[in-house]
């Protein structure tokens, strides 16, 4: 696999699964993706940041652990006598514990290990009854009950991970167990994998309770997407326009505005005003996350805008992307999804855009006029970027440079109503892995401004290239994608 950012935003390269997890316990301590509101302290401008305002920014997420094991000593069977399973579990205990910490999580980690399937049965059962988030189990032996355990955790209802340090485990122990929905494997020495599951464990669990504000239509109503646990809650798009309108262009958004226009590198047709008016969206935005109680925000822009001189906001998603707040376009609630997941685990934003095939060299172009700029993280500085009109020839957007040579995953979330998995079924996640090769001059091309060619691993046909309004992000993360559907029960499908 090449090499990719590290989705917990340290700034090392990581050339696979096991180099992203490397030394994570350590960088965990720079993250604070479950911190809600209290996490955005980033001074980007002299305005301060909006915050999400859901369910999702206020959740502590609770997991359980515990160590299983024989009482006795490991004598000639695996681990062997040359195992020190005390030693381990004392590291194990400090490990856990650090990134349960690191996460924001709360964890009840079992004082004793497990020593036998009546404790084991007693342990999930509290664990349900306490409506724990997630299961962590830490095999320190291979033999008795061990894997029996892991079996019994593997098929409870409550999302798990199974961390299986070198000599608690043959491929017979886990074969069984490696495609079990819900619950996620990892057999290694290397800690940082079970600090990625137990990351997984706090996104899946701030996930199911995002609250995401659609504006669109003309009715108040709440529905649940999917499989995925988000709320979307629809507010009529009267009220946006009215709220906009009713906003004066007050010091703040003119400070935002000047920010915004000294970092770029240039302006291009789109006058101050037009900025201004742009990012005056952000805080109607802000508004109606907090009147609304969301952590995300949609809004079908082009159908509730594209006829009035009100600014399409595609500045102001870019902002909110920008400041850990999933911001898609157009209403879509796929996209949705796929923005919560991308910044949840990878602390980091995507760019929602329009798949167009180049037969010349058998590339896909993501076009949008939407992009956020703080793609390598959320505490790293922006790529560089242009101020444009829209492809419409109107308002203010940022144009995004992509860094030529940079590994991206490409994710679209369909939910189980589009995917053919029926009302009950899961939803599928389409995954692909490419490098960046040039960003696309528009025009003369026509489209939008913000065109990202990526050249693609798999092979697929750039005509017939699946999804739509995917999510482009930094980092090759094929793998940590497809473990978290694993987790959650999506269908992973890789392109």
């Amino acid at each position: 696999m090449s090499a990719g950012r590290c989705p917990l935003h340290c700034g090392h390269e990581c050339v696979s699964r096991r180099g992203f997890l490397k030394d994570a316990t350590a960088v965990l301590a720079g993250t604070s993706f479950l911190a809600g509101c209290s996490s955005l302290t980033r001074n980007q401008t002299a305005a301060q940041p909006i915050r999400p305002c859901g369910p999702a920014s206020k959740y502590t997420p609770t997991l359980w652990a515990a160590f299983v094991r024989r009482q006795g000593e490991y004598g000639i069977l695996w681990p062997g006598a040359v195992y020190n399973g005390a030693a381990a579990r004392t590291m194990y205990a400090t490990l856990v514990t650090q990134t349960a910490s690191k996460l924001g999580a709360r964890l009840n980690l079992r004082p004793e290990p497990i020593y036998g399937l009546a404790e084991a049965d007693a342990w999930i059962a509290q664990a349900q009854e306490a409506k724990a988030d997630g299961l962590v189990l830490l095999m320190l032996d291979r033999q008795e009950h061990a894997w029996p355990t892991a079996k019994k955790v593997a098929q409870s209802k409550i999302p798990s991970i199974i961390y299986s340090p070198l000599g608690t485990s043959f491929t017979t122990n886990t074969i069984d167990l490696a495609a079990a929905p819900g619950c996620v494997i990892y057999s290694t020495n290397d800690f940082s994998q079970a600090a990625y599951g137990m990351k997984m464990l706090c996104a899946a669990a701030k996930m199911r309770r995002t609250c995401a504000v659609v504006i669109k239509g003309n009715k108040r109503y709440d529905t649940t997407l999917a499989d995925t646990g988000i709320t979307l809650r629809h507010v009529p798009a009267s009220s946006f326009i009215e709220e906009y309108n009713a906003t004066p262009d007050g010091a703040e958004i003119v400070a935002m505005a000047d920010e915004y226009m000294k970092q770029a590198r240039r302006r291009i047709a789109a006058t101050r005003q037009d900025v201004i008016n742009g990012l005056k969206s952000y805080y109607v935005a802000g508004k109606f996350l907090e009147r609304e109680g969301g952590d995300a925000i949609t809004m079908d822009c082009l159908g509730a805008l594209g006829h009035l001189p009100v600014s399409l906001p595609c500045i102001a998603w870019s902002r909110m992307n920008d400041d850990r707040i999933p911001a898609a376009c157009e209403a879509d609630y796929g996209a949705v999804a796929s923005h919560t997941m991308v910044q949840y685990l990878f602390d980091r934003p995507g760019f929602q855009q329009d798949p167009v095939a180049d037969t010349a060299d058998n590339t896909i172009i993501g076009a949008h006029c939407c992009c956020a700029t703080r793609l390598n993280g959320f505490d790293q500085p922006p790529e560089p970027f242009d101020i444009k009109h829209h492809h419409g020839n109107r308002d203010a957007v940022p144009r995004t440079l992509w860094r030529v040579g940079q590994r991206v995953t490409n994710i679209d979330l369909l939910p189980a109503s589009e995917s053919g998995g029926g009302k009950e079924g899961p939803s599928t996640v389409l995954i692909s892995v490419g490098t960046v090769v040039a960003n696309m001059e528009v025009p003369p091309s026509g489209g939008c401004v913000v065109s990202v060619k990526v050249k693609f691993d798999g092979g697929q046909e750039v005509l017939s290239f699946p999804g739509f309004h995917q999510i482009f992000f930094y980092g090759d993360y094929k793998d940590q994608m497809k473990d978290f559907c694993l987790l959650c029960g999506f269908k992973a499908q890789v392109v």
